[in-house]
Parts: C-alpha cells; sequence; structure tokens
C-alpha cells in the first residue's frame, strides 16, 4: 500500500510539472494535461478520429502475430543450437552479433520487400522478437546441470521427458525472461514501423497527427498507445509470476 502511495504522488507530481513546462512551451511543440484530455476524450468518443478502434486492432494482430512467429522461430533456433553443441558453437556468435546489429537498418529493406502493409510491420517485430527469444533457450539449455540429464535417461526417461522434467524447469527462469523481453520488443517494432511508414495502424494515426502538428491528438495517441504497451508488459510479467511458482 505504501508503494502505491508513492507511485501515485511520483505520478501526480510529473503531472504537475509536465502542466507548468505545457503552459510554457509553443503549443505546437508540446501541450500542458489540461489541453491533453479534451483531446483524449474526443479520441476515445471517436469524434477526431473515428478509426481508431479499427487502426488498434490492427495493431494487436500484428503484435500477436509476429509474436507467435518469434516464439515458434526462436524456440525452434535455440533448441536446435543448444542441443547439437557444435552447431552451437558455431552459430551462437554469428546469432549474438546479428542481434548487436540495430534492427532499424533492416527496416527499409523489409518495407522495400513486403510493401507499407501489415506484412513488413510483422517481419520487423517478428525480427526484433526473434534474436532474445533464440537466444534465452539457447542460454537455458547451456546452463542445464549435464549430470541431471544423465540420471534421468539412466531410469529409463525418453526426449521429451527429460526435456518436460528435467530441461525446462532448469531452463525456465532465463526462457521466461527471453519471451518477456521479445514480446516487448515485437510491440516496438510493429509501432515503430507503422511511424516510420503505414497505411493503417496506431502509428499511422500517430504520424498523421504529428505531421499535421495536432499536438493534443498527437499526445492522446501516444498514450492509448502507452497504455497498450504497458498492458501488453503487465501480461507478460503475470505469466513470468506463474512460470516461477510452477518451477517452485
Amino acid at each position: 500500500m505504501k508503494v502505491l502511495g508513492l507511485r501515485l504522488a511520483l505520478l501526480a507530481l510529473l503531472v504537475a510539472a509536465w502542466e507548468i513546462a505545457g503552459r510554457t512551451m509553443n503549443p505546437l511543440l508540446g501541450v500542458p494535461p489540461s489541453a491533453v484530455l479534451p483531446a483524449l476524450r474526443d479520441l476515445l468518443l471517436l469524434r477526431s478520429y473515428p478509426d481508431l478502434p479499427a487502426s488498434l486492432a490492427l495493431t494487436v494482430r500484428e503484435i500477436a502475430t509476429a509474436y507467435a512467429l518469434a516464439v515458434a522461430a526462436g524456440v525452434g533456433c535455440g533448441f536446435m543450437l543448444g542441443m547439437h553443441r557444435l552447431v552451437g558453437r558455431v552459430w551462437g556468435p554469428m546469432l549474438a552479433a546479428l542481434y548487436a546489429v540495430p534492427a532499424v537498418v533492416w527496416y527499409p529493406s523489409l518495407m522495400l520487400f513486403f510493401g507499407l502493409d501489415a506484412a513488413s510491420k510483422i517481419a520487423f517485430g517478428f525480427l526484433l522478437g526473434f534474436f532474445p527469444v533464440a537466444l534465452a533457450v539457447l542460454a537455458g539449455i547451456r546452463q542445464v546441470n549435464p549430470q541431471l540429464v544423465v540420471v534421468a535417461r539412466a531410469y529409463g526417461a525418453g526426449t521429451v521427458t527429460v526435456f518436460r522434467r528435467v530441461m525446462l524447469p532448469a531452463m525456465m527462469f532465463t526462457l521466461v525472461g527471453g519471451l518477456r523481453t521479445g514480446l516487448a520488443l515485437c510491440v516496438i517494432g510493429v509501432i515503430v514501423g507503422e511511424i516510420l511508414g503505414s497505411k493503417a495502424g496506431m502509428g499511422a494515426l500517430i504520424n498523421h497527427a504529428y505531421g499535421l502538428l495536432r499536438t493534443g491528438d498527437y499526445v492522446a495517441l501516444v498514450l492509448v498507445t502507452l497504455i497498450l504497451v504497458v498492458g501488453s508488459d503487465v501480461l507478460a510479467s503475470t505469466v513470468e509470476r506463474r512460470a516461477r511458482r510452477w518451477t517452485e
């Protein structure tokens, strides 16, 4: 309860500072919360942007698709590299090196290849989410005690049983951390992709409002997008806590 009170006090302080700073700024560059609230009301009532529900639904679908592909490919790739040590030693450093490259440099090529539709946003979100998932699976498999696997096999456990009963609990913390990071990066990738070039989606609405210098609408759209980002992180945090209880 004390932590919640401190958080609310900090939020109130930040809003007050925003209000004071916003009143002194050029309204084309910054607006106070008192000017954002009417814009947010009109936005939620579908007055300023009637296509908000469709744009929000499109962005959520793109994020879900990109994340599903990133998890499937990342888990498969990480598992293959982790189970085959020679392959892992060859390709592991290359995977880490590609992860270190700023992903935004790949977006122009993705946009040229897939166009301005949803496919390029899904591909960009997938590209950002794939690497942390694959590297987390690889690191998780490597940290499993080999003696536990030997003992399990000595008692007649098959490959599936060894993975489910021995390897998965041992690598759960690392795996869940990678999945959470992958989800956050998928969200960022899709939204940034929409802002950089898109015909629809929340990023396209944000880019439209900013291009027309409708600063109040721009901030309101950013707040709605922020709720989407925070909601996805809360969902990932809930799954992480349940995974921790399961392993314990």
